[in-house]
């Protein structure tokens, strides 16, 4: 008998690792890894993932989890919204008693998210080149567990990151957080912005990055 295709996603990957960013930082972390993604960030390095990957039941996706002994999972992409069967998986997750973040770039609603879900929302300044693709409305289902992350390439960001969380006044709803693009925004020049501006947000930079490399499922 043939899978029930309900029950089944397109995953890249299945590894667990050090939770690299997000207030969950530092802690191990199994990392379900879904195909596809419809944005083309200039910065991206989850290029590969933009296709092939394997059809998994969520049985199967739920098997592997466990295999890890550890309470965190992270749903990330690629886009992992793209996907619709994603919503019934992180709700199996839950229910399993794991702690789930989801990392998403927020051109897709976040309305059916689970409300256990910690929900990462990468907002996309303008020198990613996907701007135009941010769902504002996202912004208004945020709850103090969730986060709103800026990738800022140059000054432009910075400033339009600036002015885009006091015009959301999203301080009042989340914690927001500021990461330099690797290799292109040197991490003292952003953490000095911060500084000098007194901004309430959490600077961070990609741990993992700085353990492994851009070794892929790390």
């Amino acid at each position: 008998m043939k899978p029930n295709r309900d029950q089944q996603l397109k995953i890249f990957e299945i590894f667990h690792s050090l939770q690299g960013e997000s207030h969950f930082v530092g802690l191990p972390t199994v990392f379900v890894r879904l195909t596809g993604c419809p944005l083309r960030c200039t910065w991206c390095d989850t290029e590969y993932a933009f296709f092939g990957g394997q059809w998994m039941t969520f049985d199967d996706i739920i098997k592997q989890v466990k295999q890890h002994n550890t309470p965190y999972v992270c749903v990330t992409g690629g886009e992992p919204l793209a996907q619709k069967r994603v919503f019934p998986l992180m709700d199996r997750l839950v229910a399993e008693g794991l702690t789930v973040s989801l990392e998403t770039a927020g051109s897709l609603s976040v309305e059916k998210v689970n409300p256990a879900v910690h929900k990462v929302l990468d907002l996309k300044a303008p020198g990613s080149g996907e701007v135009s693709k941010n769902l504002y409305e996202n912004l208004a289902l945020l709850t103090p567990k969730d986060q709103v992350k800026f990738v800022i390439a140059d000054e432009a960001d910075y400033l339009w990151s600036k002015q885009t969380m006091d015009k959301y006044k999203l301080n009042e709803q989340c914690q927001i957080l500021m990461s330099p693009v690797a290799d292109v925004l040197p991490a003292k020049q952003l953490a000095e912005w911060i500084l000098a501006d007194q901004l309430n947000v959490r600077f961070q930079i990609q741990l993992h990055k700085h353990l492994w490399g851009d070794i892929p499922g790390t």
